[in-house]
């Protein structure tokens, strides 16, 4: 039995299961599991220095105070990590939100900006609790990717204008428009400051991973604070009202156009659940530990941004900066994100006077480097193969030239045209059949009013008087299109050309005015394809052909949907047969040897008895036998056997089943013998869970097998020319084939062919 491997990254144990050591820290160690001292708080350092400098960053960037965002990364990690539904994803302030927090506090000022920020929350947790955060997935990630791309690209326009020692302005334009008239005045020592952050952000990466334990962007700012304090640089640095309690304040509620406010607020809540969970569903591919509940995630969000608002923070949203840094330094549970909010509030109360040393020209190097992370190439080139480039490039223009609500719901609608076009496209083709006066039409997709140009324009180039086929492969065929169709059929044939309909794809014609269009699936043409007469009946003889036959009903059928796809295949076989195998099979009905093997015509050469026998003495194997391996020169010679075999069940028992009957199972005696005698096939399938009878079919099958290899034809064929000799046992209630070979049973896995027969253990046919 295979040993179950403990999950590397599992939620530890609860504090009840920790054991308390001897020496100093014992108590601690009693009182806090040992995995959270180990690991979550190490990693909540790290995650705690990265969020530091951002949170600042992404507040002077959004326009709001900066213990704003320092409240948003307390709040966001404690009441995030707590009531979130992901163990490992890290809250706070995110850079994606920085274009909306600028353009709501441009609007309608700080605190109104706050009291967004908290009824943004409030509509989350409505979304968590009617358990609908999964929907907020269904966004076309092409439109997520060029909303990021945007968003980044906005930043690093504005704050170019910051590092060179100015001052950003509200549009893109006038950011773009300004910034030669900024270079000429620009500040040498700030932009020295923002020059050394960004070099040293873009070359931390290639630094050895153990130098890389201490957070880049933690570094660039150090670097760059401490060389504005040795050199005395005159720059503009970080201003801070007192600690971080002096900077609470309530919200305000607007005082007029609710209308915007609440379109605001929707867009915060959006914006931010949506981050949110596609950070959550990346940060789970990330680890093996427990998967996030989006419900639960979607309420921790909501609480913590009603919280933030009513503090006087920025809005709250799962970040893929942190919550990936989370998980690389090795975090194992909640208490990670947790202790990296409480190590921020520690930092803002008890260090402001260092924070106000901070240049803000060496923040404004670090958001230009991680709004440019925000533009990934990979995604460009993912939205150029997809055919989504259009809907990218229209979604991040917008974003940077409009607003970000409308260039999302632009990249939105243009993506969900593109998706209709593509649904909802026909491909209609005419051709002269070869050199006949026969003429093709082919009608592949979805067929409805809108193909009616492309219908009518193609039916045009077909000839009058011709014989013409209309292959129909349609998984959708609304009334419109089915009356242009049967419309131009009709004409044709008025003109003396006739029209034979082939319909291979879902959606029939007969059903175009019984009911409303629907989709056909693909699943259902396969199960019309395989399944049996009986599934097609519905309980009455009617389309059954002449007296409800099914087997005329059938013959109709394949004539009017298949026959057309046969022929194709038929042509080169027409003047004569080259089979790759002989395959000798029951008689049984519920054994269809093309189907299980995936053959078609002209594959296998098929003989078929009661319990695939071969008598050593019975003149129609024997002639199917020889001249199959001399006139057609099979490369394989195939027993195939099943389970619930009447004739090895009427074997076993004993039980007389006719003269007849019991004639012609005599020749399948020594197999029960062999069986009876404990043959190794017979053991080989008990072991893997067989009853009596399939153990004797397959015991019959082996000795069915040394039958054939003693045969003179068999025998010269196999050292003149390798033929292979194999076994085959049906499982019907699995559906799936076993190889059977004269001295075991194997699984049959995907392969170019047949498996060479081996000999199993038990334990490898566990599964079977």
């Amino acid at each position: 039995m295979a040993t179950k491997i403990p999950n590397a990254h599992a939620s530890p144990p609860g504090p009840g299961s920790s054991v308390a050591t001897a020496g100093s820290g014992s108590r601690l160690r009693s009182l806090v599991p040992a995995s959270i001292l180990r690991h979550d708080v190490p990693a909540s350092i790290v995650v705690f220095l990265v969020a530091l400098p951002l949170s600042i960053g992404i507040a002077i960037a959004s326009g709001a105070p900066v213990a704003a965002g320092l409240i948003a990364a307390v709040v966001g990690g404690v009441v995030g990590g707590v009531l979130g539904g992901s163990a490992l994803q890290v809250s706070g302030p995110a850079a994606g939100l920085t274009v909306v927090v600028a353009e709501s506090i441009h609007q309608f000022g700080w605190r109104v900006t706050c009291f967004i920020v908290a009824a943004a929350g409030v509509l989350q947790i409505l979304f968590g609790l009617s358990r609908v955060a999964r929907a907020a997935l269904a966004v076309a990630p092409v439109v997520v990717h060029a909303m990021l791309a945007g968003i980044g690209i906005t930043i690093a326009l504005q704050q170019v204008h910051v590092l060179l020692g100015g001052e950003s302005g509200s549009a893109a334009w006038e950011n773009i428009t300004g910034l030669a008239g900024r270079l000429a005045s620009a500040n040498g020592p700030a932009a020295l400051l923002g020059v050394a952050v960004i070099v040293i952000m873009l070359g931390w990466n290639r630094l050895p991973a153990r130098v890389k334990v201490v957070p880049g962007a933690l570094v660039a700012i150090v670097v760059a604070t401490g060389l504005s304090v040795v050199l005395s640089l005159d720059v503009k640095r970080v201003a801070l009202d007192g600690s971080l309690f002096d900077a609470i304040m309530l919200p305000e509620l607007p005082h007029g156009d609710w209308a915007a406010v609440v379109m605001m607020i929707f867009t915060v809540a959006l914006i931010t659940s949506v981050q949110s969970l596609l950070s959550a569903v990346a940060v789970d591919k990330m680890h093996t530990g427990p998967r996030t509940d989006l419900d639960r995630e979607m309420i921790g969000l909501g609480s913590a941004n009603v919280l933030t608002g009513l503090l006087g923070g920025l809005p709250v949203a799962g970040v893929i900066v942190r919550s990936s840094t989370n998980v690389a330094a090795g975090a194992r549970s909640r208490a990670s994100a947790i202790l990296h909010g409480v190590w921020v509030l520690v930092f803002s109360v008890a260090l402001v006077s260092l924070v106000e040393q901070i240049p803000l020209a060496a923040l404004a190097g670090l958001l230009i480097v991680i709004g440019m992370q925000l533009v990934k190439l990979a995604h460009i080139r993912l939205a150029h193969r997809t055919g989504d480039l259009l809907v990218y490039i229209a979604t991040l223009v917008t974003v940077i030239f409009l607003n970000l609500l409308e260039g999302v719901l632009i990249g939105l609608a243009l993506a969900f045209a593109l998706l209709v076009w593509r649904i909802v496209r026909v491909a209609v083709t005419a051709e002269q059949i070869g050199g006949t006066d026969r003429w093709l039409v082919r009608i592949d997709g979805s067929c409805t009013f809108l193909s009616l140009p492309k219908l009518s324009t193609t039916f045009a180039e077909v000839p009058p008087g011709v014989a013409v086929t209309v292959e129909l492969t349609v998984d959708f065929l609304d009334h419109a299109a089915h009356d242009a169709i049967t419309d131009w059929a009709r004409q044709h044939e008025s003109n003396g050309g006739t029209v034979d309909f082939v319909e291979i794809g879902t959606s029939r014609m007969a059903n175009a005015h019984d009911a409303p269009p629907s989709r056909g699936m693909g699943r259902v043409a396969l199960a019309d394809v395989l399944g049996p007469w009986r599934l097609h009946r519905n309980g009455s003889s009617k389309g059954q052909g002449a007296n409800g036959d099914p087997l005329a009903s059938g013959i109709a059928a394949y004539h009017r949907s298949r026959a057309h796809l046969v022929r194709s295949h038929l042509d080169e076989l027409r003047d004569g047969q080259d089979p790759e195998s002989f395959f000798l099979t029951c008689s049984d009905s519920r054994i269809v040897p093309n189907v299980i093997t995936h053959s078609g015509p002209g594959d296998l050469f098929t003989v078929r008895n009661v319990g695939n026998l071969v008598p050593e003495h019975d003149a129609s194997v024997e002639a199917a036998l020889v001249f199959a391996l001399e006139k057609l020169s099979v490369r394989t010679v195939v027993v195939c056997g099943h389970s619930c075999c009447g004739a090895m069940g009427a074997l076993y028992s004993g039980e007389s089943a006719g003269p007849g009957i019991d004639r012609w199972l005599e020749y399948g005696r020594p197999s029960l013998e062999r069986y009876r005698a404990g043959h190794v096939v017979g053991a080989a399938a008990e072991s893997a869970g067989f009853g009596p009878v399939e153990q004797l079919s397959m015991v019959n099958i082996a000795v069915q097998l040394e039958n054939l290899r003693r045969h003179p034809s068999v025998r010269r064929a196999i050292e003149e020319r390798g033929l292979t000799v194999s076994g085959l046992f049906f499982d019907i209630a699995s559906a799936r084939l076993i190889e059977v070979g004269v001295d075991g049973i194997a699984s049959i896995e995907d392969s170019d062919g047949l498996l060479d027969q081996l000999q199993c253990e038990p334990a490898s046919m566990g599964t079977v």
